[in-house]
């Protein structure tokens, strides 16, 4: 079934906060890059968060700057307020805890302040956190539920850090029929609106055969295109063949999250692509789930 704009439902919220864990260093201030243009095209509001050992050794200031870096995307005039950010419907909040167990810190901290979506700077070797070299990104997905973009470590992503500019136009959506793959397909498409991508392509994958490919409802826009394309064989290999083959900008996909004790050893399939993936990855957990 085909969706028409005017059905499909863009101008409705989207999101309401965007929150973004930060470890201070260069990778996390691409994934800002991300968080603040996500936030400012959504009008959202914006939740950085940093956690230390020690709260002597860190302070607001260590944050990426805000307005500085909105002056730098022409968002802005050099010597704006934040009076001026709150006319653009984006509010922002800092905070920075002192705490050993940052896992435990970050999902207090959204239990406190429910996010609609997180944004992690990952590391693409082991898909972990920068974070004392620990474990964070997964964990924090996982238990959390919340819809989560990864952006890996060394990728410049789909927004520039130097000029805010969106560079998104191709998206995999890799499905099956379990998890539902619906909410995969609405959120790559209302992420496509609030970035007002005039035009993307968007594919559809699924490992199976052709007669089985499930489902499912598209947006449809003047040059934005919808691909299907169904393989034979491992899934986690043949997501990674496509990314390979077709370069995608963003891999948006819906999770489960471990089912078992194998899963439990070698991670979910979206862990695992995330761990061997050179793009960003939008993880969608399976509402019915949780």
């Amino acid at each position: 079934m085909n969706v028409s704009g005017n059905d499909f439902g863009f101008k409705d919220k989207f999101l309401n906060t965007v929150f973004h864990p930060s470890d201070f260093s260069k990778d996390s201030e691409i994934a800002f890059a991300h968080a603040l243009k996500i936030a400012l095209s959504a009008n959202s509001k914006l939740e950085l968060f940093h956690v230390t050992a020690e709260l002597r050794d860190s302070n607001l200031n260590d944050f990426p700057g805000i307005r500085q870096t909105l002056e730098r995307w022409n968002v802005l005039p050099e010597g704006i307020t934040k009076r001026h950010l709150a006319d653009l419907g984006l509010h922002i909040k800092k905070k920075i805890v002192s705490n050993s167990d940052t896992v435990r810190s970050v999902l207090h901290q959204l239990k406190k302040n429910a996010a609609d979506l997180i944004v992690l700077a990952t590391h693409q070797r082991k898909g972990i956190s920068q974070w004392l070299h620990k474990p964070i990104a997964e964990p924090v997905s996982r238990q959390s539920a919340k819809m989560t973009l990864f952006v890996p470590h060394g990728a410049q992503g789909f927004v520039s850090i130097s000029n805010g500019r969106v560079n998104l136009k191709q998206i995999l959506i890799p499905i099956a029929h379990i998890p539902d793959p619906q909410p995969a397909v609405d959120t790559a498409s209302k992420l496509a609106g609030i970035l007002e991508l005039e035009k993307a392509t968007f594919i559809l994958l699924y490992v199976g055969s052709k007669s089985d490919v499930p489902k499912v409802n598209i947006y449809e826009k003047k040059n934005w295109t919808w691909k299907t394309v169904a393989r034979q064989g491992n899934i986690i290999d043949q997501i990674l063949y496509m990314e390979n083959e077709h370069a995608p900008d963003l891999i948006v996909m819906a999770t489960q999250g471990h089912e078992g004790f194998m899963d439990d050893l070698r991670g979910s399939t979206t862990e695992r692509i995330l761990r061997n993936s050179r793009c960003p990855l939008l993880a969608i957990p399976d509402i019915q789930k949780h």
